[in-house]
């Protein structure tokens, strides 16, 4: 049976969170052990060790070996869920975004794969080259650009008239979404390398490992901003 549910790691991702707000934990304090948190949060130490790991990247806390876990500095959260401007709040939050574009932009990767032409290959090609290029030089506003094109192509090449009306009359928010994750300069170049992988993908004529590494790529961009999304699992 089909359902939506928040995968396990996201769930201790989001509960150490809140854990560390509503607790009062500062920078430099320590969290309770792995095995407390764990069977505080109800989740297997593996689940528990991937949101930690995600937590660290973001830098909200630092795991330092055989001593524990330190907040790091509670002013680094991005602030997108509490405090970042985003100036469609009226129309949808960050997260209804991630998570539109996660099954949009999925199925479109899919359907490219099989429709795409020999010319649109070549576009994403060069985008992607674009894009490794201004990362380089720091650019991020013209990478997030290059970013929102890319992913507007693959609509384009699914042949898909409905999902491009909806990328069309909605670019705006879409843009804004895709500007995000570069408020961690040290990981935008993730970005680029999961493009990469997109784009190996539609090159091969893989629709299904296509649509994967679509959904790997806008899961991790969420999570670059601070944003663990609900997203399908099949039970």
């Amino acid at each position: 049976m089909n359902s939506i549910s928040l995968a396990v790691p996201e769930v201790a991702l989001q509960a150490i969170r809140k854990l560390i707000v509503e607790q009062g934990f500062g920078p430099g304090d320590m969290l309770p052990s792995q095995r407390d948190l764990a069977l505080q949060l109800g989740v297997s130490r593996a689940s528990l060790r991937e949101a930690l790991s995600s937590l660290s990247a973001l830098g909200v806390i630092s795991v330092q070996p055989g001593k524990g876990v330190f907040v790091q500095s509670l002013i680094d959260l991005p602030r997108n869920e509490s405090g970042l401007s985003w100036p469609f709040a009226a129309q949808a939050l960050p997260v209804d975004i991630f998570q539109l574009r996660y099954a949009l932009e999925g199925f479109a990767a899919g359907l490219a794969a099989v429709t795409l032409t020999a010319d649109e290959l070549d576009a994403l090609e060069d985008n992607v080259e674009a894009m490794r290029n201004e990362l380089r030089a720091e650019d991020f506003d013209a990478a997030a650009r290059l970013d929102f094109e890319f992913h507007q192509r693959i609509l384009l090449a699914s042949g898909n008239q409905a999902m491009l009306s909806i990328l069309s009359t909605s670019a705006e928010i879409f843009l804004e979404s895709q500007k995000l994750p570069f408020i961690r300069p040290e990981r935008a170049m993730e970005t680029w390398q999961e493009h990469r992988k997109i784009l190996r993908a539609l090159a091969r004529r893989a629709s299904g490992a296509a649509q994967k590494a679509m959904q790997e790529h806008v899961r991790n961009a969420a999570l670059r901003t601070g944003i663990a999304i609900v997203t399908p699992t099949t039970s």
